[in-house]
């Protein structure tokens, strides 16, 4: 059986990416990705943060050069899982997706929790490695850059294993889109 792939943007959002590192590198590979997946076929689902920006808001535009197509599917989400409260998994389910592509932001909350989720939901991963990004952060009194938090991110999904699934870490450009 062939796979069937889809590409993932998550909350690459005016409001989302202030602060972010690299924000504006990380819009224009991911607006890349998305022209590369458009020309070969590969559905685009965009996935936008509803809970902090309302619908139509200036914080709630996707960055530019980002733009949905009003055929490609919209998920409206409140929690750092994309799948939590939303209609992602009855996307996929109608887009027959076993494969997702993953880019966005915030790595350290929601494209970590979104391909830990896809993982556990069955779901084939590939984290597109140079198309998130998160802004600095402070735990417990220690810093930690975002250029930290995004490698870290990197490194921890390109280790994931579950039983019988493959997962690992492309650049916007090296990430396959034709099936296995």
């Amino acid at each position: 059986m062939s796979e069937q792939i889809a590409v993932i943007v998550i909350d690459l959002q005016v409001g989302v990416l202030e602060n972010c590192v690299d924000a504006r590198g990380v819009t224009e590979r991911t607006a890349a990705l998305v022209r590369r997946a458009r020309s070969e076929g590969v559905p685009v689902v965009w996935v936008q943060d509803h809970d902090d920006f309302p619908e139509g808001s200036d914080g709630w535009r996707l960055a530019a050069p980002l733009e949905r197509r009003p055929d490609e599917p919209l998920v409206r989400k409140r929690y750092r899982d994309s799948f939590a409260g939303t209609d992602l998994a009855e996307v996929l389910d109608r887009l027959a997706a076993t494969r997702l592509v993953i880019a966005g932001a915030q790595s350290d909350y929601c494209i970590r929790t979104t391909t830990q989720a896809a993982a556990a939901r069955g779901f084939d991963v590939t984290l597109v490695s140079d198309a998130h990004t998160t802004s600095d952060a402070e735990f417990d009194g220690i810093t930690i850059s975002g250029e930290q938090i995004v490698a870290h991110t990197n490194m921890y999904f390109r280790g994931l294993r579950y039983p019988g699934q493959r997962f690992g870490i492309a650049s916007h450009d090296r990430v396959p889109l034709a099936s296995a």
